[in-house]
């Protein structure tokens, strides 16, 4: 059987945790922050953990990442 292939785009955007959930980057955070106040700027660092509803998807998507 041949090797299960990684989705080359979905590894370049999403991390892997070790309890199986994914962390990803924000959208909105490439630029106009003058129509956003401090807090939502503040809180569209690093990164933040997938929504539950999307994790099935992407371990389809990135198999050989555990």
């Amino acid at each position: 059987m041949p090797k299960m292939k990684t989705n080359r785009a979905a590894a370049k955007r999403f991390k892997r945790t070790a309890n199986g959930g994914f962390k990803s980057g924000n959208s909105f955070t490439s630029h106009r922050f003058h129509g956003k106040t401090k807090k939502q700027r503040r809180q569209l660092r690093g990164l933040s953990m997938m929504d539950k509803s999307n994790v099935k998807r992407y371990k389809k998507l990135l198999p050989l990442f555990k």
